[in-house]
């Protein structure tokens, strides 16, 4: 990518999809459109509409934790996946989905255990992983399939 290029990138706060200049990246961007920070150094809880602005429209690497409330080792991959989101960003953009609360994405993309990691990148699937992960594993994952 030339340092010219730009990413579509979706503001967690007010849902703006904004253009990001990959070389800017690492100056903590903001959004157009109400001046928040586009990233925060925390996973975004996304719903189906959510999904769409920030993993099917943005060109920015998206990892995502199929997850529910009522699972153990959901609940105990949490706090590692929190520290990944401020280890990844700004390369990456790190979301939540309870599939609990939003089954119907669960069943898209067929998730039969969780947690389940997904990698999307320019609305794709290209890289899948179940079961809990240590912050180190999920940095690694990550990074062995965005390549």
């Amino acid at each position: 990518m030339n340092a010219a290029a730009t990413l579509t990138i979706a503001c967690t706060a007010c849902d703006a999809v904004n253009r990001v200049p990959v070389a800017r990246l690492i100056e903590a961007p903001q959004c157009g459109r109400c001046k928040q920070p586009l990233f925060t150094g925390e996973p975004v809880a996304l719903d189906e509409a959510g999904f769409e602005r920030h993993a099917m429209r943005a060109e920015l690497p998206v990892l995502i934790d199929f997850w529910a409330p009522w699972c153990a080792p959901c609940r105990m991959m949490a706090p590692q996946f929190e520290a990944a989101a401020r280890t990844l960003e700004p390369r990456f953009r790190l979301a939540k989905i309870d599939t609990e609360a939003h089954p119907a994405l669960g069943a898209r993309f067929g998730i039969r255990s969780i947690p389940t990691l997904a990698l999307f990148r320019n609305g794709r699937e290209i890289a899948r992983q179940s079961g809990a992960m240590s912050l180190a594993e999920i940095v690694r994952w990550a990074h062995a399939h965005a390549a």
